[in-house]
């Protein structure tokens, strides 16, 4: 079992992490494609750094996958 980094990153750090833009991100989150945010404050959310990570890698390997 992996362990988890469960760093919160905000959006822009989503953002530069993934290359996405931020109406991209929220269209995958409403799709349930995406990792989903957590609530930190009334109108503030992060994301979880792992689950970012972990997105990214099935991705790729997904892509891969494809490919052959």
């Amino acid at each position: 079992m992996k362990t988890q980094n469960t760093k919160l990153m905000r959006l822009p750090a989503v953002i530069e992490r993934t290359g996405f833009s931020r109406s991209w991100i929220y269209e995958l989150i409403n799709q349930k494609q995406f990792p989903q945010p957590i609530k930190i404050g009334s109108r503030a959310v992060a994301f979880i750094e792992g689950e970012i990570d972990e997105w990214i890698e099935m991705l790729i390997s997904k892509s891969r996958s494809e490919t052959i």
